[in-house]
């Protein structure tokens, strides 16, 4: 189902037009064509080093990229819906949070009834001290569980499996089993073709995947040395016109690029680049994490290319989806201003509204933030329960763990450094005492 709500759809063309301008305006200062034939040395060359991509440094100092997660930001806090401009809904004026807009979300009740398999009786994988079972009792219980999920290749019961956690040696397998990835051979024949295109062709978007892997991934204790799969992933996939499919649900609508000299003239127009996404600052990391799962780069590409599909997508385009970012980032505010009242209004008093800090860690659905012993863990629920709520409650837990520190600092900056490192945080124990040791 496409968007229902006219504003929404409004916003995001107005915001894909904002992109196309960026990108546009880069093209014609630098005068880089959007796409173009690589010379054969050139095909050659690429060819020969593609598996080390990582050593190959092109000047990318005039590329930027075309918007980074505080961009997006802004956009989301001017949303309004135009039918509440008269304030005739007078519980939703109390909303103090930057995010303006009615959409229903979740209160702690049902959230807790949707994530009731993390309540603190249930065993989890990530959790080291249940009171109830002993962990390596679980954990052995879990294995043999999952084990069986496996051998029986049911789909639905992995998803179910995966809500209590995966045990490290079935992550790889059960995922795909969700995601239904099998890697056949003509997955593998399609990854192949879309490599020759990369080799083929030489796009404008390819700068910006070089220039953020190398301003995030590259720069990460965890991820610096997966640098190679996420070119060759990135590459391929911005050539994917498979993704284009996933347009049919989405709130977005794939930017189009016109024959020199036809503008307007549809029988001329391509759509740009081939799999209508235009990468973003931190884009990157959501493929980073997977490759600590997947090192045969077509599986890697194609449980990325799922992930992304079902879920990421929803972080960066505007709509009243219940997963969608503007969903989840009222759905932040609104547990923090009614669980810690107090906190939120602080942090709001002094001009650091929580959603400030905890924008960037939703739209990278964590990565980059968390360890990733951690992160796998959270995406094992993203997974299970089909659903990106989980990142809103984690990030109001966030603030609920740090809320003594805070209490006390009285600038951004200052509660920013309270939060800076979350790499030491366990996500489970965090999850659990919020939605269920949290006095409702």
């Amino acid at each position: 189902m496409k968007e229902p709500l006219a504003y929404m759809r409004k916003a995001q063309g107005s915001w894909e037009k904002r992109i196309l301008k960026s990108l546009n305006s880069m093209c014609t200062e630098l005068g880089v064509p959007l796409a173009q034939k690589r010379p054969v040395s050139e095909q050659k060359e690429l060819l020969n080093k593609w598996n080390e991509m990582g050593t190959d440094e092109p000047d990318l100092s005039l590329f930027r990229p075309v918007y980074a997660p505080k961009d997006f930001l802004e956009v989301l806090m001017n949303l309004r819906n135009p039918n509440y401009e008269n304030g005739e809904q007078p519980s939703f004026r109390n909303h103090l949070g930057l995010i303006q807009v009615p959409l229903k979300v979740k209160d702690i009740p049902e959230l807790k009834e949707d994530f009731s398999e993390l309540d603190l009786n249930t065993g989890q994988l990530g959790i080291d001290d249940s009171a109830q079972v002993p962990p390596e009792f679980f954990e052995n219980e879990h294995v043999r569980i999952g084990q069986k999920v496996l051998a029986e290749q049911d789909s639905a019961a992995a998803q179910q499996y995966v809500r209590q956690g995966c045990p490290t040696a079935l992550r790889a397998d059960l995922w795909a089993l969700i995601l239904n990835i099998s890697n056949q051979p003509e997955d593998i024949l399609y990854y192949e073709q879309l490599k020759s295109n990369v080799i083929q062709h030489d796009l404008l978007v390819d700068s910006l995947i070089y220039k953020d892997v190398k301003l995030t991934a590259s720069n990460d204790d965890y991820y610096f040395v997966f640098e190679d799969y996420l070119y060759q992933v990135l590459l391929c996939f911005s050539r994917d016109t498979s993704v284009l499919e996933h347009f049919t649900y989405s709130s977005a609508t794939p930017p189009k690029s016109y024959i020199r000299g036809k503008l307007g003239i549809e029988d001329y127009a391509v759509f740009y680049p081939p799999n209508g996404v235009i990468p973003f600052h931190g884009f990157s990391m959501y493929v980073a994490p997977l490759c600590f799962l997947y090192h045969e780069p077509s599986k890697l590409y194609q449980i990325f290319r799922e992930m992304y599909v079902r879920f990421f997508f929803r972080l960066h385009s505007i709509s009243s989806h219940p997963s969608g970012i503007v969903s989840l980032c009222l759905l932040f505010e609104t547990l923090l201003q009614t669980h810690l009242p107090q906190l939120f209004y602080h942090l709001r008093e002094i001009g650091a509204q929580p959603l400030r800090i905890s924008f960037k860690w939703m739209v990278r659905a964590f990565s980059g933030y968390l360890a990733t012993d951690q992160l796998l863990l959270l995406w094992d629920r993203i997974l299970g329960y089909n659903s990106l709520e989980i990142l809103a409650v984690l990030a109001a837990a966030v603030f609920a763990f740090r809320a003594v520190n805070l209490m006390e600092v009285t600038s951004l900056a200052a509660a920013e450094a309270v939060l800076a490192d979350l790499s030491t945080l366990k996500v489970m124990p965090l999850l659990q005492i919020f939605l269920f040791a949290t006095v409702t």
